[in-house]
């Protein structure tokens, strides 16, 4: 029993550890996309992520819609979505509901699926050429 218990407090710790390095590296991406060359752009996004609770869906599909993403290199463009998901994600965990809601076939898709489809919509041109 006790072996047992070590090794699950073993692993507990490499688990811990090892999300310790995972958000501890999504910072350093974060950080570098602040003082990156779309600096300006992003730091007014990423504060209306912060403050995701004041902003309307609307207002946030529009003000990344605003946004050339086609000048924004593909791994910006992937830590602007982690940083979006994760925003609207605390915001649902702070209301009391489910982090992740997935749709129903046929639905109108909410306003995440709706920023990835702008933030993501020069990929899928490139795909197609």
């Amino acid at each position: 029993m006790q072996r047992n218990s070590k090794e699950q407090n073993k692993k507990l710790a490499d688990d811990a550890r090892l999300l310790r390095w995972w958000k501890a590296w999504h910072r350093d991406e974060r950080d570098s996309v602040l003082v990156g060359p779309h600096a300006r752009t992003l730091t007014e996004l990423f504060r209306a992520f912060a403050n995701i609770e004041c902003v309307k869906p609307a207002q946030l599909i529009g003000f990344v819609g605003a946004i050339d993403w086609g000048s924004i290199d593909y791994q910006t463009r992937l830590t602007v979505l982690h940083e979006v998901n994760a925003a609207i994600t605390r915001y649902r965990e702070k209301c009391g509901l489910d982090p992740i809601d997935d749709l129903l076939p046929g639905a109108p898709p909410n306003a995440f699926q709706i920023i990835r489809m702008i933030i993501t919509a020069n990929d899928k041109e490139a795909e197609a050429s």
